[in-house]
């Protein structure tokens, strides 16, 4: 059971969570694969919707080697990751993206909690739209992709000196459950 009082400590996941994103990040996988069968597509989709949090180099891999059952190097995951990235960047910088009542909370809540970001989104591009959101600001770090989320709780925990039991990772997704289940910190699932 979570006391509210001893939380000091706030991850935050980004889509779903901050950001209203992920309907236009799940148009942005239809687009990229648009000369692919629309079948294999929307199992991609599909997949996508199931596992938000994971990042969009696990997901391009996992459509060429698990749905269209083709190798893919690391090369071309990289420049379909790119590819994917100037489909949303740019419209994600947009203030009417942002969900109002997480941010609502961030900003009453700025001095009271120590708050990061871990989000399976490139971590580049989730720098870039912090800034261009003005939301960098109410973070101590932003973290994203590659590197898989519950490492990027555990590295925030480890860096940061952070007590477990003092923790809550606030997440949209079975990924963020298990990254917070992983790092015995205390979970806060949002309907996304």
């Amino acid at each position: 059971m979570i006391n509210i009082e001893d939380i000091k400590n706030i991850i935050f996941d980004f889509d779903g969570v901050i950001l209203d994103s992920v309907e236009l990040k799940t148009q942005a996988f239809a687009e990229l694969f648009q000369e692919f069968p629309k079948d294999k597509v929307q199992e991609l989709l599909k997949f996508h919707l199931q596992n938000g949090g994971i990042s969009r180099y696990y997901k391009i891999q996992y459509f060429f080697e698990n749905i269209i059952h083709r190798e893919i190097s690391d090369g071309e995951i990289s420049k379909y990751a790119k590819k994917y990235s100037k489909l949303t960047k740019e419209k994600l910088c947009n203030f009417k993206y942002i969900i109002k009542e997480t941010f609502d909370f961030i900003k009453k809540n700025q001095m009271r909690y120590n708050m990061h970001i871990a989000s399976g989104a490139d971590e580049q591009d989730l720098l870039e739209i912090c800034d261009k959101l003005k939301l960098s600001q109410f973070f101590l770090s932003i973290h994203g992709s590659p590197v898989k989320k519950d490492i990027l709780v555990k590295n925030i925990l480890i860096n940061n000196n952070y007590k477990n039991k003092e923790t809550i990772l606030i997440g949209d997704s079975v990924n963020d459950f298990e990254a917070a289940l992983k790092n015995k910190i205390y979970f806060y699932g949002v309907l996304s």
